[in-house]
């Protein structure tokens, strides 16, 4: 069962499970906490898990305007701040992944590490495999099916709400998010980035955003799309538990973390 948290910017349910280090586990767009069915369990051996929904997703409500991940961000600051009320692992699927980049880059003080699956810094056009799926998607198209049978039955909007926040997530995607590879370079934190081989984002804008964050790991999952976490949950949890518990171990042939002074023979 979960609660609300009365935060200022959007009450937010979430829940909680295990014990240990906290670990927050950040959904993907237009999902929930059910999406994480894979995963939750695995990690709350080792961590306190909360999984909070955030604004229009879930059992939390929407919020007047647009929606955007840096409002996301600053709700997930606050309940960082109100109710981890400690540094945690920020562990983000896909749009949770681009909450979870956000945080760090903002309040590395409150980010131990970060995992970020199928995550994206730059809009949809730019960095979707392909960019013609945001103009096929509508709020009663086949394509959101899934996720519109995900929301309707626990908005607290109701399920009239779901073209709302469907138009409002769609021009988030093709809008957002903005970051630059200075902004990237800012997030302190050790940061696992995963994705898919055949992922919706292109493997060269993952590679990139890989490359950006000064202390990254990279992990490329075969045989794996959008949705990996669901896919290969086997290997992505045990990917992220050791991410999580290791220090990096030294690599023979270091080029990219080589040490300055030092060349590759």
């Amino acid at each position: 069962m979960g609660e609300y948290a009365d935060l200022p910017g959007v009450r937010t349910w979430y829940e909680t499970e295990g014990t240990g280090d906290p670990l927050v586990l950040l959904h993907g767009g237009f999902c929930t906490n059910d999406t994480w069915g894979a995963q939750r369990a695995d990690l709350a051996v080792a961590y306190r898990v909360f999984l909070p929904e955030r604004r229009a997703h879930g059992h939390t409500a929407d919020v007047p305007g647009p929606l955007t991940y840096q409002d996301m961000a600053d709700d997930t600051v606050a309940f960082l701040e109100a109710v981890v009320e400690e540094p945690a692992h920020l562990v983000g699927w896909s749009d949770g992944g681009v909450v979870a980049l956000l945080v760090a880059r903002d309040r590395p003080d409150l980010v131990r590490k970060v995992v970020a699956i199928g995550a994206n810094f730059r809009p949809g056009p730019e960095c979707f495999a392909e960019p013609s799926m945001l103009d096929e998607m509508t709020p009663s198209g086949p394509d959101l099916a899934f996720f519109r049978e995900l929301y309707e039955p626990v908005a607290p909007d109701g399920p009239d709400h779901w073209p709302v926040v469907a138009a409002k997530v769609l021009d988030m995607w093709r809008t957002q998010p903005t970051l630059t590879p200075e902004d990237l370079a800012r997030i302190e934190a050790r940061t696992l980035v995963m994705s898919g081989d055949d992922d919706l984002m292109t493997l060269e804008h993952t590679t990139a955003l890989y490359r950006a964050i000064p202390d990254a790991e990279l992990a490329v999952v075969p045989g794996a799309s959008h949705l990996v976490p669901l896919e290969k949950p086997g290997l992505v949890n045990r990917l992220i538990l050791d991410h999580l518990a290791q220090e990096p171990a030294e690599t023979m042939m270091p080029i990219r973390r080589a040490k300055p002074g030092t060349a590759a023979s």
